[in-house]
């Protein structure tokens, strides 16, 4: 093989090696970064509404199912209104009940969830005033296994608002999206007998500034959290009504949600923490809460079982100090709040598994080696020279300094055999002279 064509083979089996590194590095981040699902999104149904008390041209019936749910678990999915506008004047204490909304269910049992709700009003609605119904719940029993779905999708049956005996229809429009996936995963997410309604006590911006606040927090666990590796808990909080937090007067707060959870059973594994977006905040109005759940990350040094409790929650940076929270609750419910456990793995499945690609590189990136260690098997020439010390040695070690050998390439074998021809045509005319000089 020529210079250039080593050189080429050369450059060529580099870049080859690159691109074996690119994948074999690719390989392992894709095996060694753990998978998160994810979380279910809310459906937003719109109806027209007409009838009874009530009526609407754009009502929005939005269905929220929880983040994820276990295999032979139930799962509740709860339908909230919008304002409808009254038609006519409602009393005090009116009788509401509400169903409807129906969602096709796929990996869960019934085939179709119906929601349904009942409450009182509360305070009379003048004509022309405006009034939410109360809200709908149902219930799936999970079929589906882990690693599966749970698939709700939207149907077009009708909702009927009751109030006061006076029946308001409203049929359905739109939705977006018409269906949502629910994912299936393992881990103890019931969180025992406790309650997931934290009760919250909140100061700030001054410390004169207190509120109770009452937090129904949703925590999924992770499936595949192994050691030094980042995981991810899931948190969604909903508000009791009547309990929510209230935005000050006259101060400016970041729409920002900071919350924790708790973690205890690893040594060095205290807490996890994650930020979300409130969306806009107005002045003495609710807060309002993420519509997506919030990721709580931390990292377990040592594997073990973990076990977790919802913790404080944040909001706001305070510009006069920073990053310091504007508002600071602290869970006031501590002992009665459910707990949840997943475990820690030491994390074999990746390690041994990212390593895979490795056989591939070792047995192609031989081949530039080989080229190399060819170009000095002239070596033995040299061997040679040193077992027979006469002057021809000197041709060897001359051929071995310049590179000359089986792989010189069809130049040096041309003069190989030029000389060769020289040589044996020398060897011709002596013998042609000494006959010569004989005969005279």
């Amino acid at each position: 093989m020529s210079q250039v064509g080593r050189r080429l083979a050369q450059k060529t089996s580099a870049l080859g090696l690159a691109g074996t590194l690119a994948v074999f590095v690719g390989s392992v981040f894709a095996l060694s970064s753990p998978a998160e699902a994810a979380a279910a999104e809310p459906l937003k149904m719109t109806y027209t509404c007409s009838g009874g008390y009530l009526s609407s041209n754009s009502m929005v019936l939005t269905a929220t199912p929880p983040t994820s749910v276990e295999p032979s678990k139930t799962a509740t999915i709860e339908w909230t209104f919008s304002s409808l506008t009254a038609t006519k004047a409602i009393a005090a204490n009116a009788v509401v009940t509400t169903s409807g909304g129906d969602l096709s269910v796929t990996g869960g049992t019934p085939a179709t969830v119906k929601g349904s709700g009942n409450g009182t009003v509360t305070t009379p609605v003048s004509a022309n005033g405006s009034y939410t119904p109360p809200k709908m719940t149902g219930t799936v029993n999970v079929t589906a296994t882990a690693g599966g779905n749970l698939v709700l999708e939207v149907g077009n049956a009708p909702v009927i608002i009751t109030v006061a005996g006076e029946q308001t229809t409203c049929t359905y429009v739109s939705a977006t999206p018409t269906e949502t996936s629910i994912p299936v995963q393992t881990g103890s997410n019931n969180g025992g007998t406790g309650t997931d309604v934290v009760e919250y006590r909140c100061v700030g911006p001054e410390t004169t500034d207190t509120q109770d606040v009452e937090i129904k927090v949703e925590l999924t666990m992770p499936t595949s959290a192994s050691v030094n590796q980042q995981f991810a808990i899931k948190w969604k909080g909903t508000y009791t009504t009547g309990k929510e937090l209230k935005a000050p007067s006259g101060q400016t707060l970041s729409p920002k949600i900071f919350a924790y959870a708790s973690l205890s059973g690893i040594t060095g594994l205290s807490s996890a923490t994650g930020e979300g977006s409130t969306g806009t905040i107005t002045a003495n109005s609710p807060i309002p809460l993420p519509t997506t759940a919030i990721d709580l990350k931390a990292t377990a040094s040592s594997t073990g079982t973990v076990t977790v409790k919802p913790s404080k929650v944040n909001f706001g940076a305070d510009s006069r100090t920073g990053n310091t929270p504007m508002i600071e609750c602290t869970v006031q419910n501590d002992d009665d709040l459910k707990s949840y456990t997943f475990t820690v793995g030491n994390g074999t499945t990746s390690p041994t598994a990212s390593p895979s690609p490795s056989p591939s590189p070792t047995t192609t990136t031989p081949r530039p080696t080989q080229t190399h260690t060819a170009t000095v098997t002239i070596t033995p020439s040299a061997t040679r020279s040193t077992s027979t010390p006469t002057r021809n040695s000197q041709t060897p070690k001359a051929g071995a300094d310049t590179g000359a050998g089986g792989m010189a390439g069809p130049d040096g074998r041309l003069f190989i055999l030029t000389g060769t021809a020289l040589v044996a045509a020398a060897g011709v005319g002596g013998l042609v002279l000494r006959r010569r000089s004989i005969r005279s």
